[in-house]
Parts: C-alpha cells; sequence; structure tokens
C-alpha cells in the first residue's frame, strides 16, 4: 500500500545532507557552540531576508515571543490581545510575561485574527496586539497597525510558522514592531532542534533582547537586566545558514502542492478548502481543509495510507492550562467550529505531484 507521511523530515534533510555534514564538523572543530560566528552569519542574512535591521537569535518561538513583550516592560496588569485560534504558545508567551491573554475570534475565511473584532476587545490595560500568522498565511496587518497607532499599542507578529510570507508585497516579520520566529525541525525553516529567533526595526528592542536571552547581560558577569538563558546555538544556526537560501524554492513547491488540492477540493460541498486573499502571500506551512466528517476521514485517510494532523484539536480557552480563566464552551464559536473541524492534509518541499494526486483519489474516493 502507498504510504504518504503527513512530514518526511528525513526526506527533506537528505537533500541537504552532504551540507549539513560539513556545518557539523565546522562549529565541532571550531570549539565555539554558543553566540558565535555562526549564529552571527545566521542573524545577518535572516535580518536581510526579512528586511529589517536586526534579527536575535533566540532558544525557541515561544521565547522570542515572550522576550518581546519582556524587552516591551509588558506584565502584570497589562493586557495582550491574542488570537482565540492558535497554538496555545501564542498565549503562553503572554502568560510568561505575567500579562493577561485577551482572546479574539478569527475572520472565518482565513482563519486569522478578525481585526474587525479587536478594538471591541481593548480596555485602558490592553498594552499590545498579538496576531499570528496562522498556517502560513499573514494576517491582516494593516488594519490592526491602524488600531495600534490609535490607541498607542505595540503589535508583536506570532511568524512561526510565516517564513517567508508575504503580505501586501511585504515580508512577514517586518509588518509590526517586533516579530517571533520559531524554527522547530518541521517549519518551512526547520532546524533540527529547538531554535528561534526575534526581527525587529528597533534598535534598543533589540538590544534589550540580546541582554534578556544571555543571563541580561551584555558583557560576561556584567548583569544589567533580570535576564534568561535563551540563545540560538551554533551548531542550529550553522544548519539554518544551510538551509535558509532554499526556503524560497521549498515554498514555491509547497504552493504548486496546494494548488493542486485546492483545484481538486473546491468543488467538494463537505470541504472548505482554504482562502487566500488578494494580499496575501502563502506560504503552507499547513495545508487546512475543513470538514464535519473530520474524524472518519482521517479515519479513512490513515486506512490508505495517508498521514494527516489536526492543528489544533483543543483551543487555548478550552485547554486545562487555561481552565482557571473560566471561559465555558462556545465562548468564542467561530474557533471552537474550525478546531471541531480542520483537518491538515501532507505538504511539504519533497511532495511528487503523484503523491499530491493519491491524496486527492483519497479525499474523493471518501465522499464518493
Amino acid at each position: 500500500m502507498t504510504r504518504i507521511p503527513y512530514l518526511d523530515l528525513k526526506a527533506v534533510n537528505a537533500e541537504l545532507q552532504a551540507e549539513l555534514n560539513q556545518a557539523f564538523e565546522a562549529v565541532l572543530t571550531s570549539g565555539w557552540f554558543i553566540l558565535g560566528q555562526a549564529a552571527r552569519t545566521f542573524e545577518d542574512a535572516f535580518s536581510a531576508y526579512v528586511g529589517v535591521k536586526h534579527c536575535v537569535g533566540v532558544g525557541n518561538g515561544l521565547e522570542a515571543l515572550h522576550l518581546i513583550l519582556r524587552a516591551y516592560g509588558i506584565g502584570p496588569g497589562d493586557e495582550v490581545i491574542v488570537p482565540a485560534n492558535t497554538y496555545i504558545a501564542t498565549w503562553l508567551a503572554v502568560t510568561y510575561a505575567g500579562a493577561q491573554p485577551i482572546p479574539v475570534e478569527p475572520d472565518s475565511r482565513t482563519y486569522n485574527l478578525d481585526p474587525g473584532r479587536v478594538e471591541g476587545a481593548l480596555t485602558e490595560r490592553t498594552r499590545a496586539i498579538l496576531p499570528v500568522h496562522l498556517y502560513g498565511q499573514a494576517a491582516d496587518m494593516d488594519p490592526l497597525m491602524e488600531i495600534a497607532s490609535a490607541h498607542d499599542l505595540v503589535v508583536i507578529e506570532d511568524a512561526a510558522q510565516a517564513h517567508g510570507a508575504r503580505y501586501q508585497g511585504r515580508m512577514c516579520g517586518s509588518l509590526g514592531h517586533a516579530a517571533g520566529f520559531s524554527f522547530y525541525p518541521g517549519k518551512n525553516l526547520g532546524a533540527l532542534g529547538d531554535a528561534g529567533a526575534v526581527t525587529t526595526d528597533d534598535d534598543e528592542l533589540a538590544e534589550q533582547i540580546r541582554a534578556l536571552r544571555n543571563y541580561g547581560s551584555q558583557h560576561k558577569y556584567y548583569n544589567d537586566l533580570l535576564g534568561f538563558n535563551s540563545r540560538l546555538d551554533e551548531l542550529q544556526a550553522a544548519f539554518l545558514n544551510v538551509k535558509l537560501p532554499h526556503l524560497d524554492a521549498w515554498n514555491q513547491r509547497r504552493a504548486e502542492i496546494a494548488r493542486i488540492y485546492s483545484q481538486a477540493f473546491s468543488a467538494l460541498p463537505e470541504l472548505t478548502v482554504p482562502d487566500v486573499p488578494d494580499w496575501s502571500a502563502h506560504v503552507w506551512h499547513i495545508y487546512p481543509l475543513c470538514c464535519r466528517r473530520r474524524d472518519e476521514l482521517q479515519a479513512h485517510l490513515e486506512q490508505v495510507g495517508v498521514g494527516t494532523l489536526i492543528h489544533y484539536p483543543v483551543p487555548p480557552h478550552r485547554s486545562q492550562a487555561y481552565a482557571h480563566l473560566g471561559y465555558a464552551q462556545g465562548a468564542f464559536p467561530i474557533s471552537e467550529a474550525i478546531a471541531a473541524t480542520e483537518l491538515s492534509l501532507p505538504i511539504s518541499p519533497v511532495m511528487t505531484d503523484g503523491e499530491a494526486e493519491y491524496v486527492v483519489g483519497a479525499v474523493r474516493d471518501f465522499f464518493d
């Protein structure tokens, strides 16, 4: 039986195995493993790619968002607007800073934070808006920036799934006041372990992040801030340096697979395919279908060898971790409907057209 995994990371990395091995050897023989030349090279390359002045490598995407909030002085007594429909890490960053996440429903077409609902959630304690570029598609940023300007708020992009995505021709990670990226291995630009980065044009913020990630220190043993240990290590930076030049081509291949899916499924009434506005250049970290018979469809696809995932079956407000906030079932019906119906199909830069067509056939067979 044909088997198509949801994501075959071994195949993705195999194309670059020789270069990755060379990068490993270079770091090993250098004898320098933290905050060295590989990290500086990546920070320079990624800031240029995103189109910002600064990239600061950190331990992972959650810590990138957390450190941005800390650097802006956001903490106890403050509120941060977050999407109700997102991975829990977005909320956790706010909680770690000591602030209160204030969820707002998404646009039902794009699954991203709905700017039209944000203003009604603002209070005198609101300090920031934290939109997520979910599944690899940019949030509608211009209206969010207008709201932020009118209310003196900062906008922090959660770009963990949006490496190379664009909004109105501008790169995600350059659209707000700062952005947090994750380079978790399964991302479009993935390391071989945990890694993350902050991007920004704000000189003062970048300096603060560089200190906060390194025990609050700019110079060894001289600690100016109550900092953290969250540094992009040399090995992961070296691997990312190998991969970054391939990112655009990988994203283009993902878009080709997504096009095959969308053209095949748009006529099936039981499925909702992703909506991509004209202003969006989607990078398809995830291809999300929505189907009321999601669990049955997933079981069928598993039987015929097609791997799938659900992003995300439990919205943050319904998780046990946030039970203390007291949100009842139905508090955020759009987000809950997405959680109950979303199914992610296989998509990666190493998938062939034939494999994509096999997935298409398997989905169609379920509805025949």
